[in-house]
């Protein structure tokens, strides 16, 4: 097996999520607000899984959330309207965001 093939067959191995699509879209997102001890993290990640996106939502020492997400361009869209929606666990009063390249290093959605 070439290199070629290897790549090919670690891409195809590591992309067994929601469909077994590799990843469209990647959004990299801090949110602040009232959102630790909210249920914040837990709402996102029920938002994210009902698009079919892996990655994760974090507490930060400095009272925020950090959500990576992976998907597709339509689900990581959806999943950035619905944190700014304002119909959020807590309430969010801040969030910066950027669209990345996916990694593909995630298999499901979680908590941290």
């Amino acid at each position: 097996m070439g290199l070629w093939d290897a790549m090919k067959g670690s891409r195809r191995e590591g992309s067994d999520r929601g469909g077994g699509a590799v990843p469209e879209a990647r959004l990299e997102a801090n949110v602040s607000g009232r959102v630790q001890g909210v249920g914040f993290r837990y709402w996102t990640m029920g938002v994210a899984r009902e698009h079919g996106l892996v990655g994760y939502a974090e507490n930060l020492p400095d009272g925020s959330v950090e959500v990576v997400a992976e998907g597709s361009r339509d689900g990581v869209e959806s999943l950035l309207s619905a944190l700014s929606s304002g119909d959020t666990a807590g309430s969010v009063s801040g969030l910066d965001h950027s669209f990345t390249d996916p990694t593909g290093e995630f298999s499901d959605f979680g908590v941290r």
